[in-house]
């Protein structure tokens, strides 16, 4: 992975050098020769540089997808040419990507500006791009992301899984919009966050962390498995022990089946860049992951494009849902945050929340409870009062420099929200 990073030892001092990248040369190749961008020396997640991503559909095709989504709610793949940095795939599936960031949308909506999901290998088996095979073209209420992308960053700085994430000027049959692109959590990326056996389960928009009885049909549209053999049995046991232990189990035996410490620090995060839209959220943004040795579950930051200043007004707007949520989806979150402990950094007011049995629980213990005020002190320590937050905004924005589709006053403005939320 190519990321920078920022130490955190030295965040307070920390100088940034952005080194550039030279894009590789454009290759064309026939759909039946898949791509590898190996031998081009790709690398793809580098987000030193902003990217090119120029995607070519029949417009009837792209139009007729919109159709599905807007009659049925289907997303349904298209087939695309897709260029990458120059480098040429044919074939290539693109599907929309999303729930609430698609309200609203028609027919005629400007397609590079919705978001989508592109897979190459979706047509063409092999075919990868720095042995990658996915791309998420994020949704975002500012012309910048630069929110999601200092959010992404920060994630990574805390020791949790993260996704990768790169700035491309992204185009749809000609027409160009300033994006971010992130990593799909599936399986070549849990093989390369995590490196051991396990599963991968995202929570759907429309379910919960509720326990269904041992019937994994129950389970078909609260959970869909994105990594690992296909068995929701973990799953199931985990929500079995989450919704039916008694407290004092709960209390004595949660840490046999997730990695509390991991938890603490993924609800302290999710304070400090002040974003409702996480696990209790509206849209249960989350994916659990089950490592097969040790027996444990991981809950997975998933969805932070409401972020650090960020909601579905734009930036410094009023409260709403993010990629599963939207405005009146549910109660608002006092000023000072469900959480024991305030609104953290950012301190994020409003925003509906439904709740959730795993969130709920862990912070009415008194001992896990202590665990996430530990984390959230370190977190502010650690990101906030450090530097390193500022500087991960800082380099950010310097990459945003080097584009043009959007301007120079906008990127600093939608910077300084995002400074502000710190």
């Amino acid at each position: 992975m190519t990321r920078s990073r920022l130490a955190l030892a030295a965040a307070a001092s920390v100088v940034l050098i952005l080194t550039g990248c030279s894009t590789p040369a454009a290759t064309t190749t026939p759909a039946e020769a898949p791509v590898s961008a190996s031998a081009a020396s790709a690398t793809l997640w580098d987000s030193s540089v902003v990217h090119s991503i120029a995607i070519e559909v029949d417009e009837s095709q792209l139009r007729a997808a919109l159709q599905s989504y807007v009659d049925s709610g289907e997303k349904v793949w298209v087939s695309a040419t897709v260029t990458i940095d120059g480098t040429v795939f044919e074939n290539v599936g693109i599907k929309l990507k999303g729930n609430s960031s698609l309200r609203g949308i028609s027919v005629d909506s400007a397609a590079e500006e919705l978001p989508w999901l592109i897979r190459l290998d979706e047509f063409v088996d092999g075919q990868e791009y720095d042995g990658w095979t996915e791309l998420v073209v994020r949704g975002n209420n500012s012309e910048t992301s630069l929110n999601e992308a200092v959010a992404l960053e920060l994630l990574e700085l805390t020791g949790l899984a993260s996704e990768e994430a790169i700035a491309a000027e992204v185009s749809v049959n000609g027409a160009s919009d300033l994006r971010l692109v992130i990593q799909n959590p599936g399986e070549e990326w849990d093989a390369a966050e995590f490196g051991t056996d396990g599963a991968l389960y995202k929570a759907e928009a429309g379910g919960d962390y509720s326990y269904r009885g041992d019937d994994p049909d129950a389970y078909a549209d609260v959970f869909d498995q994105e990594a690992g053999d296909d068995d929701l049995t973990p799953l199931i046991d985990f929500l079995e022990f989450v919704n039916t232990a008694s407290d004092e189990e709960f209390a004595s035996g949660l840490g046999d089946w997730l990695d509390v410490d991991a938890f603490a620090t993924y609800l302290a995060f999710q304070e400090i860049v002040g974003n409702f839209d996480d696990i209790d959220g509206p849209g249960n943004n989350s994916y659990l992951r089950y490592d097969e040795s040790t027996g444990l579950m991981t809950v997975v930051s998933w969805d932070l494009n409401l972020a650090l200043g960020v909601s579905n007004g734009g930036p410094g707007g009023g409260p709403g849902g993010g990629e599963a949520g939207g405005p009146g989806d549910g109660g608002d979150r006092p000023a000072d945050g469900d959480r024991p402990g305030g609104g953290g950094a950012g301190g994020m007011a409003g925003g509906p929340s439904q709740g959730n049995v795993l969130s709920e629980r862990f912070l009415a213990d008194d001992g896990f409870a202590a665990l996430y005020e530990s984390a959230l002190a370190e977190l502010r320590s650690t990101l906030v009062d450090s530097g390193a937050a500022q500087a991960a905004l800082d380099e950010w924005v310097a990459v945003l420099g080097t584009q043009s589709l959007v301007d120079s006053a906008t990127v600093q403005a939608e910077a300084a929200s995002v400074a502000e939320a710190f």
